[in-house]
Formats: C-alpha cells, structure tokens, sequence
C-alpha cells in the first residue's frame, strides 16, 4: 500500500481544511497508509538558517522523503495560501540540492465558506510547487464550499455528492501515484 503525505495549510485548532483532511484520510484508509505531517513548529524561513534547518524542519524533510505521494489540504487567505504553508516550502527546499520535494506526485484541495472554495488558493499553489518540481496532479480540482455539517462529528462526510467527489480525487490520486511515482525506501 502507498503511503501517502497530507499537509494541512492551517494551524487553527478549528480548522475546516484540518476536518476535510481528517475526512480525507478516512474515506482513503483502505487506499493509502496516511502520514499527516505536521508543519505549525517551524521558524519563519531564514536562508541563514537553511544549512543547519531546526529539528522539525528535518522531522518533516524525512517524513517526505519517505512517502510516495503527497496531498495539501489548503485554505485561502486573501486570495492565496497560507503563510504557514509557504514556510513549510520554503523550509523543504532548503538548503539548495536537498529539497525533499523533487519527483513526489502531488494532490490539492480545500475548502472556504467562500463560494469560490480555494481557487484563487489552489493556483498559487500550483505556481509555487511547480519549480520543486512536484509532479502535479491536474485533475479533478475540488475548490470546496465548506458549509457547517459537511463533515460530522466522527469525520464522516454527510453530503454524497462531496463525498464521490473526494472518493474520486483519491481514485484518481492512486493512478497518478502509480503513473508517475517513484516507490519511496
């Protein structure tokens, strides 16, 4: 079984993208083994730290390092991603010649109150993980309206039509893994 990366762009304890990525992981238990990867530790990036990262910088480097996929689950905020998340990033391909980045397939999603869900979110993302050199998933994109019981209290979906959504973002994210991956030591 693949094991899978999931990066949440949120650090709020209440966070929508932490409960669909929760969901997420659910829906998938029988697909993937899921590593959620923890990125709410790190210092602001700073290229004078880079060659010496912080120890939850490296925790999270071997983490990629040794799963085949990975899946970012992402809020928007003022119409990109979070600062957490392009710290995290940053932090990754840092220092030059170590990035853990290079050759994973890759997935998104996330969800908003907003009608748009996280589309704006969602390509800045793209323009940002294209130069790791993350092989990106393209589709299906799910900008996700995010509207109170979506996901119920034991991390269940509660709309169908959400769920077969996800259901086939996990499908299709298995294929692309199998395609394009590279099966992790």
């Amino acid at each position: 079984m693949r094991t899978i990366a999931v990066i949440v762009g949120s650090a709020s304890r209440d966070s929508i993208n932490r409960r669909l990525a929760n969901a997420l992981m659910l829906l998938g238990q029988d697909r993937f083994v899921f590593v959620d990867v923890r990125i709410d530790d790190f210092p602001l990036f700073n290229i004078d730290l880079s060659k010496e990262p912080p120890a939850p910088v490296l925790r999270m480097k071997a983490e990629i390092a040794g799963v085949d996929g990975v899946i970012f689950t992402t809020p928007e905020h003022n119409r990109s991603i979070p600062a957490l998340l392009k710290n995290a990033i940053d932090w990754g391909s840092r220092p030059a010649g170590t990035s853990c980045w290079i050759g994973k397939p890759t997935a998104m999603l996330g969800a908003s109150p907003g009608q748009t869900g996280t589309a704006a979110a969602q390509q800045h993302l793209r323009n940002i993980l294209s130069p790791q050199q993350m092989i990106m998933m393209g589709q299906p994109e799910l900008y996700l309206h995010w509207k109170a019981g979506l996901v119920d209290e034991a991390g269940q979906v509660t709309d169908e039509t959400v769920k077969k959504r996800l259901e086939l973002l996990l499908e299709r994210f298995a294929v692309w893994v199998e395609r394009v991956g590279v099966r992790s030591a």
